[in-house]
């Protein structure tokens, strides 16, 4: 009986937590967008600069 008390108490101050993040978990997740596509970018022109700077390296290292 006591775990059934519990579990009627859990569902009581639960599920309004539960409601909530099911609304707010898409608008937090749109408000995020933009940073994943600047880090996106960003990673790009990270690996751009990369290959640039190891490309003599690979020139040598490519040479039989």
């Amino acid at each position: 009986m006591l775990g059934f008390l519990i579990w009627i108490i859990l569902f009581v101050l639960c599920w309004p937590l539960a409601i909530l993040a099911l609304v707010l978990y898409p608008l937090v997740w749109l408000l995020l967008l933009p940073f994943r596509v600047l880090g996106i970018a960003v990673n790009g022109v990270f690996e751009l600069l990369r290959a640039i700077f190891m490309l003599p390296a690979n020139l040598l290292k490519s040479r039989p």
